[in-house]
Parts: structure tokens; C-alpha cells; sequence
């Protein structure tokens, strides 16, 4: 979209959507919110790169991703990098703190800087975002998720499917007390809800959940044993929405003098660097986060040398990972 595209659609010239974005003192309130209001349909985003490229290329990809206060992303982001660098792409990378208002902001301020692609981690954004890159044209891959409405590409895995694995694995060990200790973040709950709804169908109607906020910590998991022990509940296993989360219920279970996994089983997700030297080695689950690194890349190196290709939709899968905690 161009300033002449938004000018047609709010009925006034282009000198007035120019004013009014960039002088809104010297047009008028009418005009100013015709402009931000075909702004907002359009989609429109000022190119702060205006004729700096004769190519129209700025060799920039950017990433979002929602923390970089652990490690779940890195492997991911690594492989990502790496690959895009030896294509001669740069990278640039935007934290959106799990908020999907923040990755809207991000984006109004990435757009203007015209990056060749972009990649979002997982599938939840506004309305707004999604309209600016339809907008954009430019790809679009969003990672560690999959969705039934993508925006362009995705690679990724279902969260949904990983709740029931951990489920149906969990009850064939013989396990029938469960408790989920989860951060609020959307993926976290697609999983969190899915081993929910598996355990119900396999006949356990009462699995208490500890929902805490973002990002995972240690700390979340030590306070989510904590709640679940002061409310009376004794389960036999805790499914955590990471391994960040299961290290803490750990040590919060250890303090307590409880034997892992004889009192307490514990199952992670993530299958951090940490996972398999933890003593006891914690359960978890291996989505292999560099090969999606990896297919990611490969994904918009693709499109950018033929934006003819049709979009793809890669499931990257996962595996449980059973150790000494279940």
C-alpha cells in the first residue's frame, strides 16, 4: 500500500495524508481522522527507506519472539541466524513480552523500516497486525505453532497434539492424580487445555490447574507446588508447561522432602539444555527447536528468490522424552 493508495481511500489528497501524518497540526480534525482511518483499513505503513534502495531490498528479516529471559526460544533463533546470515540476510530481533498488543506495536515500527521478511512466533495476533502484513507483501513465517488461518507460512507443531501425548502417555504409566502447573502464555494453554480435555476422555473429570503469569521461572514453578499443596490437592503427577516451570516444582518438592518420582512424578516441556543433567533427569518433551530454525530459514530464502512459490505449512512434530521424573 502507498500514500496515493490511502489518499483514494480517505477522499483527499495525497499532501493531506502526508500532513496529517507527519504535521497533524496543520490539517484539520475532519481530515486527520479520515486519514488514520484509511490508515488503519489499508493497512498502510510510511516506508522510512523511501528511494534509500534502488533494489527496493533492505537484506533485513525480523524476528519476534516473546523472551530471551530463557532458553526455550534460542535454539530456534540460533538456527534461524545462522542460516539467514550465510544467505546474506541480516537480523534484527523484537521481544513481545507474550503480548500480542506489543507485537502489533512492534510491528507498526518494524514495517516502516521495510524488512524482507518476518517471522512471529506462534499463531496469536490482532486483527490489526494481521491486516498490516496482508498489507505488506512481504512473507511472512509464523514459528512453533500451527494455526487453521495462517497469514502466510508456518512451520511448527500442534500444541494441541503434544497435550494429548502427554496425557495418553501419562495414564499408560498407570498415573490417575494429575495437577497442571502453566503460565498464561496462548501456547502454554493450547497444551495446558489439551491434556485437560485427554485426561476427561479417558475418565479423570477433576485436574486442578495452576495458571501463572509470564514468562517461566523457576520461582512459577516453586509457587505453583506451593498452591497446589496449600489447596489440598496430592497429586501423583504435576505436567508443567515447560522445564523451567518442572525445575522449580523440583526444587520446591525436594525442600519438601518429597521422592521424585515415587510421591511425585514431574513432566516438563522443552527439553532444555539443563533436562537430561537434572538429578532426577526430567520427563519432557524435544520439539527440536534448530530444525525449526533451520526449515524457517529455509521457508523465506525460498519465497524471496520466487514469490511465485506457493506458501508452505511444515509440521516440524515432537517426541516425548521419558526419564527418571515419571
Amino acid at each position: 500500500m502507498t500514500l496515493i493508495d490511502v489518499a483514494k481511500v480517505a477522499g483527499v489528497s495525497p499532501i493531506t495524508v502526508s500532513r496529517a501524518l507527519n504535521r497533524p497540526d496543520v490539517v484539520s480534525e475532519s481530515a486527520r481522522k479520515k486519514v488514520l482511518e484509511a490508515v488503519r483499513v489499508t493497512g498502510y505503513v510510511p516506508n522510512m527507506l523511501a528511494g534509500g534502495l534502488a533494489s527496493n531490498k533492505s537484506r533485513l528479516i525480523a524476528i519476534f519472539v516473546p523472551t530471551i529471559a530463557h532458553s526455550i526460544f534460542a535454539e530456534t533463533v540460533q538456527s534461524l541466524m545462522d542460516h539467514l546470515t550465510a544467505a546474506g540476510y541480516q537480523s534484527m530481533i523484537g521481544l513481545t513480552g507474550y503480548s500480542a498488543e506489543q507485537e502489533e506495536r512492534l510491528l507498526g515500527a518494524v514495517l516502516g523500516r521495510r524488512p524482507d521478511g518476518i517471522v512471529l512466533t506462534g499463531t496469536l495476533h490482532t486483527e490489526q497486525s494481521r491486516l498490516r502484513l496482508q498489507a505488506a507483501g512481504i512473507p511472512v513465517v509464523e514459528a512453533w505453532d500451527l494455526g487453521a488461518a495462517p497469514i502466510d507460512m508456518q512451520v511448527g507443531f500442534s500444541h494441541e497434539q503434544v497435550g494429548q501425548a502427554i496425557a495418553k502417555h501419562l495414564y499408560g504409566k498407570g498415573y490417575r492424580r494429575f495437577a497442571i502447573v502453566s503460565v498464561d502464555d496462548s501456547r502454554a494453554l493450547k497444551r495446558s487445555r489439551s491434556v485437560a480435555t485427554q485426561l476427561q476422555a479417558l475418565g479423570i473429570e477433576t485436574v486442578p490447574m495452576m495458571l501463572l503469569a509470564a514468562p517461566a521461572t523457576v520461582q512459577s514453578g516453586r509457587e505453583g507446588l506451593c498452591r497446589l499443596l496449600t489447596d489440598g490437592h496430592r497429586p501423583q503427577v504435576v505436567v508443567c508447561s515447560s522445564d523451567t516451570v518442572a525445575q522449580g516444582i523440583l526444587a520446591e518438592a525436594a525442600s519438601r522432602g518429597l521422592e521424585i518420582p515415587g510421591q511425585l512424578a514431574v513432566m516438563g516441556f522443552g527439553d532444555l539444555s539443563s533436562a537430561a543433567h537434572l538429578h532426577p533427569a526430567l520427563s519432557t518433551v524435544n520439539v527440536d527447536g534448530g530444525r525449526m530454525g533451520e526449515l524457517t530459514a529455509n521457508a523465506l530464502l525460498q519465497r524471496l528468490r520466487d514469490d511465485e512459490c506457493k506458501p508452505v505449512r511444515v509440521d516440524t512434530g515432537f517426541t516425548l522424552v521419558d526419564r527418571q521424573t515419571t
